[in-house]
């Protein structure tokens, strides 16, 4: 995953033998239109591309769905049924939806760095640096729309500055149907061969002078300073492609020790968890259309981590990701006199050995916090806003807990518009009792002697609590500091959460800063080696949520003995999957009808269309929507998922059995105009016959 500035004439020369006619400054270039101008961070979390010169944004139908269900009602069902705009009037706002571009990426760790006493504290240290951070932000060029960005690589040894423009008018444009754009849903995630349609289109809008603007209907069609164009050309296997975008994280230089922990310890329980809440909420779904209305993006979005954390495990024992990672460890100790290193790197790995084993049931205390009380249960999630409105006030006064009312009120209220008590009780009970059974006693609650008692319990909180009342809430939510304290303290929903959320503030948080402190700078220090060790060889960071480029070739793979995953799908495939009625796998009768007239020109001049393809990138949450580009820099497809056998990459990237998969450029195009009817979209893209 490189960092685009960084793009050397190496790298160049690799990606030109394996096809690319692409330049370092095609891709990047701080002072030239560049294919990084057409690439966009899209609400924070996912990535897109402009596909034409009136800001039209491709990206991931999932990254989307948020927006996509916020403007659905029975009567427009745009999730079931797909959103298609005839015009700019009918593309539909959403407010708090922002996109950003990244103009220029500048090496600034000497600046950063500058001054620190490498024997100060760790606190000191921070300090320093943060205070070099604040200076820079406010001394480096930029414009007035623009602001900068400073984010730490390699653990803490280099640091880049960003400057980013964030647009804050963006609006739905087009969505196809869920049976296309969610195809397969959860028994597909992850999966190979896939035959989902991945895709949902956006429009950045600005003011008069092309500049970021809040939502206006005076804004007008953002002109970017480039789009890509579109390749319909038949893909085969061995062709080069460029993966651009935002991966969220990766570990990959972490030691052995904490790999194995996460395998045999943190894994396991987040699996489990995740399940029992999983299983609660498809009992529901299956027999209910309306709380399947209300939970599908949220089943969808707790299922996506349970199946990828359930393939890393097996990823990482079938590559031998552990033995690697320690024959590399054996190879670093063996450099240390070699290369005169530090003499101290001689017992680096038996310090990672006994922080890890410290660190074991703090962290496991801490993932199951986050996992039963802060993910995965609206009640609880409702009653950590509370608790942080308490404190607001008692830290810092009345104009804090003021601010954050206004901010939590709206939150707060949309949060009941997916939700449904009976189903959040069930969830409520089922977690209480995971945690009694495996919370490490030493940060159990001591209410857990009670635990049989978690049935009544449950029911006296989801009876008479403010968290599961949507209007007594919003009346709360208008009174005065103390008498909201007062109200919220007698409250048995939140005076319940909060022995729990204070038990993770006094207890849990400050044992796990702790160890974590011990290991990130010991983590930091093997980094710093590990860059010594590898010399002149390149060596990439991990991915933090910044831009980056990373490239493969279109490529098949081998999951187990004797069987072979070629690289394409086609509708055919679509065809062989379908359960008619089925959330997951039924078919648009469209598609249906246009497979069996074999109606696929001028997408497709084979008798067969493709839906998904895979290949070798290196890619991690964040390249949801990423553009695929091909060796002359033409938008081929739209990156959307990894394989279940390869989703340890953010541990460890085995080029045999790690895959991105992408949606087909061709398919998309197919959908808009075959299935949307949209061919206004069609004809503002510039597709290349």
């Amino acid at each position: 995953m490189i960092i685009p500035s960084e793009i050397s004439n190496d790298l160049i020369y690799r990606m030109k033998e394996m096809g690319a006619n692409l330049t370092a400054d095609n891709i990047y270039s701080p002072d030239k239109t560049s294919i990084n101008d057409a690439v966009i961070q899209f609400n924070g979390g996912c990535t897109g591309e402009i596909v034409s010169p009136k800001g039209l944004i491709l990206t991931n139908h999932h990254c989307g769905y948020g927006a996509i269900q916020s403007h659905s009602t029975f009567e427009h069902n745009y999730v079931k049924d797909g959103f298609w705009s005839q015009s700019f009037e009918e593309e539909l706002p959403n407010p708090g939806m922002y996109v950003t571009f990244v103009r220029k990426i500048e090496d600034v760790t000497s600046q950063v760095l500058a001054g620190i006493d490498e024997n100060a504290s760790d606190s000191e240290r921070q300090s320093m640096i943060q205070k070099n951070i604040n200076r820079l932000k406010n001394s480096l060029p930029k414009k007035d729309w623009q602001e900068i960005e400073i984010k730490s690589f390699f653990d803490g040894n280099s640091y880049y500055a960003f400057t980013v423009e964030n647009y804050k008018d963006i609006r739905l444009v087009a969505a196809p149907p869920s049976s296309i754009g969610k195809f397969g849903a959860d028994t597909d995630n992850w999966m190979w061969p896939r035959h989902t349609g991945d895709f949902s289109v956006f429009r950045i809008y600005a003011d008069k002078n092309n500049r970021p603007a809040e939502y206006s209907p005076d804004n007008v069609p953002y002109q970017p300073d480039a789009f890509f164009k579109i390749s319909v050309k038949p893909k085969k296997p061995g062709d080069f492609f460029l993966i651009y975008g935002f991966p969220g994280r990766t570990q990959e230089y972490l030691p052995s020790v904490a790999v194995q922990q996460k395998v045999d310890i943190l894994n396991p329980a987040r699996i489990n968890t995740r399940k029992t809440v999983l299983d609660i909420m498809k009992s529901y779904m299956s027999k209910n259309d309306t709380i399947k209305l209300q939970y599908t993006a949220k089943y969808a979005r707790i299922a996506n981590y349970w199946k990828k954390w359930i393939g890393e495990n097996q990823g990482i024992q079938r590559s031998g990701a552990i033995d690697k990672k320690k024959e590399f460890e054996k190879f670093f100790l063996s450099q240390v006199d070699v290369l005169k290193m530090d003499p101290d790197y001689k017992n680096i790995f038996d310090e990672f050995d006994k922080l890890y084993q410290q660190n074991k049931d703090i962290e496991l205390a801490r993932n199951y916090f986050i996992e039963i009380f802060y993910l995965n249960n609206d009640l609880f999630k409702r009653a950590f806003s509370l608790y942080n409105l308490k404190h607001a006030y008692k830290n810092q006064g009345k104009e804090a807990f003021n601010k954050l009312q206004k901010k939590y009120a709206d939150r707060l209220a949309g949060s009941f518009k997916n939700y449904n008590a009976v189903v959040d009780k069930d969830i409520f009970i089922a977690l209480m009792n995971l945690y009694a059974k495996n919370m490490p006693e030493k940060y159990k609650n001591s209410i857990f002697k009670y635990n049989k008692l978690m049935p009544f319990l449950a029911m006296n909180i989801y009876d008479n609590s403010v968290l599961n009342d949507p209007k007594a809430l919003k009346k709360l939510l208008k009174k005065n500091p103390k008498k909201f304290i007062k109200m919220i303290d007698e409250d048995p929903g939140y005076s319940f959460a909060e022995k729990f959320i204070k038990d993770y503030y006094q207890k849990i948080a400050p044992d796990y800063q702790g160890i974590r402190s011990k290991i990130n700078n010991l983590q930091k220090k093997y980094m710093k080696g590990i860059k010594q060790v590898m010399g002149s060889r390149p060596l990439y960071p991990d991915a933090n949520g910044t831009l980056r480029i990373s490239y493969g070739v279109i490529k098949g793979y081998e999951p187990r003995d004797a069987v072979y995953y070629y690289p394409f799908s086609h509708v055919k495939g679509i065809i062989e999957k379908y359960i008619p009625g089925d959330y997951e796998f039924d078919v648009h009768e469209k598609l249906i009808d246009l497979y069996r007239k074999k109606e696929f020109k001028p997408y497709s001049n084979t008798g067969e269309m493709p839906v998904n393809f895979l290949g070798t990138a290196h890619t991690t949450g964040g390249n949801s929507g990423s553009p695929a580009i091909n060796s002359e820099g033409d938008l081929i497809g739209i990156n959307f998922d990894r394989v279940w056998e390869g989703t340890m990459s953010d541990l460890y990237y085995d080029q045999k059995i790690c895959r991105n998969i992408m949606v087909d450029i061709n398919y998309v195009l197919f959908v808009i105009d075959k299935i949307g009817n949209d061919k206004r979209l069609i004809d503002e893209m510039i597709i290349k016959k």
